[in-house]
């Protein structure tokens, strides 16, 4: 079913249409990870259309960036790190903070699509493409939520200041949002519209990523019991890793978490090995994620994997004398949480409730994200509230319910209101007519 006309805009200001417009927008941009300039430089004169945006584009130097103790690290080669951040109301009161990230993953074997990828087609609907879901759905809404506040009237009566800020590079780290806060995006409380299917996220795992350089000794096929696989090393590796696995998830008794089934996994992505094939294999090299638990810091996490690692080694012959060498690669997503009954998540629920129409969960992710950053080095109370559901994020046919992104909109409008109007009865007044 391709897509029906749009109902007429509530009135707060958000016009569906438009909002739909601007996500076909964002998802024809491509964005990969490393390559966000042109959707920062879309979104810039998107915030510039807004009546009374301040708007500001950041390129922090990189090397700066990476030199910062905080850093989280990076999976790709880049050269910019484009950063563009948005101000409406009044500078010096309470301050409330609107982040999303611009960059997606790559799209894979375009043949399991089948959609275009780039496309931005709706069907029943659902928008499709890369970062439909994860997150330019979150990313258009911001930018409704904003709009309406500057054209409804609102904005007259904000005692505070909204901050709305587009990020690069969360996929692989989140150097991208430590700039942001390193520049002074942070506030008194904030909301990250990833994919929560509009539910409210106070708690999220972490994970960072690994890679082993398994040894064995090698040896000519017709003679291989003369030579150690190192791919028979990695099977004796995997097997220890699962049973970390396990025993790390058994151990947890946070209901938020425990909810999730396996709130901390582990897996090998990457497999390399081998130059002959009549050779056996002397060496494996393996990358790999491992889930940093709540409340646990990404140092404390690569312990308990190097822990592991040189256990598995010391019970084996051969890797006894040629242990694993482990290496951390790539992203560190550190863990988060706020309480429930935190403003910022029970401040949201209320409004949210009020223009959805029935009660939002509080829900742990197993997943890293932003929300740490603004935590731990913002200083800022942060949840994530946004539109679709995340195990569409990454995948083929990737895609995000349209009346969710016009929802999360309304909610983000009807919360910053809310909070920063300082007239009791003023949501009521302007009701958001629900989806």
């Amino acid at each position: 079913m391709e897509h029906q006309d749009p109902p007429p805009p509530a009135s707060s200001g958000i016009h569906p249409d438009r909002i739909l417009a601007d996500l076909r927008s964002l998802i024809q941009l491509p964005s990969v990870t490393g390559h966000e300039s042109a959707v920062a430089d879309w979104l810039a004169a998107a915030l510039r259309a807004i009546p009374g945006v301040r708007v500001e584009e950041i390129q922090p130097d990189l090397r700066a960036v990476r030199a910062d103790p905080d850093w989280p690290g990076e999976e790709v080669t880049r050269t910019t790190l484009p950063i563009v951040i948005g101000r409406l109301g009044r500078p010096g009161g309470r301050r409330l903070v609107l982040a999303g990230h611009t960059d997606v993953v790559p799209v894979g074997d375009p043949e399991t699509w089948s959609v275009d990828p780039w496309g931005g087609e709706v069907r029943d609907g659902e928008l499709y493409g890369r970062g439909a879901c994860d997150m330019k759905g979150g990313v258009a809404a911001i930018l409704a939520a904003l709009r309406a506040v500057a054209t409804s009237g609102a904005a007259a009566a904000l005692s505070g200041e909204v901050v709305v800020a587009f990020v690069p590079s969360e996929e692989d780290g989140g150097q991208g949002m430590l700039a942001a806060v390193r520049a002074g995006v942070t506030g008194d409380l904030a909301v990250i519209t990833e994919p929560s299917d509009l539910n409210i996220v106070v708690a999220h795992a972490g994970a960072l990523t690994f890679r082993l350089t398994i040894a064995g000794r090698a040896a000519h096929a017709s003679k291989r019991r003369e030579g150690i696989s190192a791919l028979d090393n990695l099977s004796m590796i995997a097997a220890a890793l699962r049973d970390d696995e396990a025993r790390r998830n058994g151990e947890e008794t946070d209901p938020l978490m425990t909810a999730l089934g396996l709130p901390y996994p582990t897996i090998l992505g990457v497999v390399r090995g081998g130059e002959w094939a009549s050779t056996v294999m002397d060496r494996v090299v393996v990358e790999g994620r491992y889930g940093v638990r709540l409340g646990q810091s990404v140092r404390d996490a690569e312990a308990e994997l190097r822990r592991c690692i040189e256990t598995a080694c010391a019970a084996d012959p051969f890797l006894r004398d040629h242990p694993v060498i482990v290496e951390i690669v790539g992203g560190r997503f550190g863990s988060a949480r706020v309480a429930s009954e935190h403003p910022v998540a029970a401040g949201l629920a209320g409004v949210a409730e009020r223009v959805i129409g029935h009660p939002v969960a509080f829900i742990g992710e197993p997943y890293g994200a932003d929300m740490r950053l603004l935590i731990d080095h913002g200083k800022t109370p942060t949840v994530i509230f946004g539109p679709g559901d995340v195990r569409y994020a990454h995948s083929a046919d990737e895609r995000v319910p349209v009346g969710q992104v016009v929802q999360c909109a309304e909610v983000l409008y009807a919360w910053l209101v809310s909070e920063l109007a300082g007239e009791a009865g003023f949501t009521e007044r302007i009701r958001l007519r629900r989806i």
